[in-house]
């Protein structure tokens, strides 16, 4: 080998063998992810199946019009129980899967291998991608055919129904990722996940028009996603009408993605301060 080429050698490995590498491990981590949480009845009763139980059972009981509209109670509340399916598998699911990573050394032992370390969260992500489109499409069927919730009527509609659903996924899924930290170990992870998770939703405005709730319990939702996501997809299935009762009186869709940009960033920042690797415990 020449001076030449063993100068040039390393560079060629960085340009063309980095990302190859990077895509190829990636693509069989997002494999590994998605066929372990297929084939695990507990990921998808309680991640996946819970907000469409939800629907079901909620949908059946609630009726009438909201209080100074003319829309129908059961379609405020399925467009807000769509935000709640993205916060259980981008966000729940996430977080108690990764905390049951980290307890049993699964994380430690994977950054031992010569695995890029970034196919670890694009594994994760693609799943969560995955997951939640499946789920939003099982919640939009049942709401359609058994409670008559239209389909987004304008292609303004669809586009707006892709980008909150595609932001607020990736948001909920670092904020997941980043409070992760905050779980002990794996029998702890439920308890410290679901409250979070429910609160939530009761204060977000998925079991209760957002415009009737307490004001002080409106602002405190306008601090985290699920609010703005819930506000989204009231914008893509309610009529415009439906804004009278708004807070703001207006859908604010520009408020929506700066809200949940800035959470995915500081999602992402916490991530990567707060995620370890090398202290995790190996049994």
């Amino acid at each position: 080998m020449s001076v030449t080429d063993s100068v040039r050698a390393p560079g060629r490995e960085l340009g063309e063998g980095l990302l190859p590498g990077l895509w190829r491990a990636s693509a069989a981590r997002s494999s590994v992810e998605l066929k372990s949480f297929f084939r695990n009845r507990q990921s998808l009763v309680f991640t996946l199946f819970f907000p469409v139980i939800l629907l079901v059972v909620f949908g059946a009981i609630f009726d009438g019009k909201v209080e100074g509209t003319q829309t129908d109670f059961r379609q405020v509340f399925m467009a807000g129980i769509v935000a709640a399916g993205v916060m259980s598998t981008a966000f729940s699911g996430l977080a108690i899967n990764i905390a049951i990573e980290r307890d049993t050394g699964l994380i430690s032992r994977l950054a031992m291998t010569p695995m890029p370390k970034p196919a670890y969260f694009i594994g994760k992500l693609v799943k969560v991608v995955v997951t939640t489109v499946v789920e939003t499409v099982l919640l939009l069927g049942i709401a359609v055919t058994a409670f008559g919730l239209p389909w987004p009527s304008t292609a303004h509609r669809w586009f707006t129904l892709a980008w909150v659903l595609t932001l607020g996924t990736v948001t909920c899924a670092l904020a997941g990722i980043a409070y992760s930290a905050a779980i002990p170990n794996s029998r702890s992870a439920a308890a410290i996940v679901t409250p979070v998770f429910m609160v939530l939703q009761f204060i977000s405005g998925v079991f209760y028009p957002f415009h009737q709730l307490p004001e002080w319990m409106q602002n405190t939702a306008a601090l985290f996603p699920v609010k703005w996501m819930a506000q989204g997809f009231r914008s893509v299935f309610l009529p415009d009408g439906f804004t009278v009762v708004e807070p703001a009186g207006g859908w604010e869709l520009g408020r929506i993605a700066l809200v949940l940009g800035l959470w995915a960033v500081g999602g992402l920042l916490l991530t990567a301060l707060t995620f370890g690797w090398r202290n995790a415990r190996v049994r």
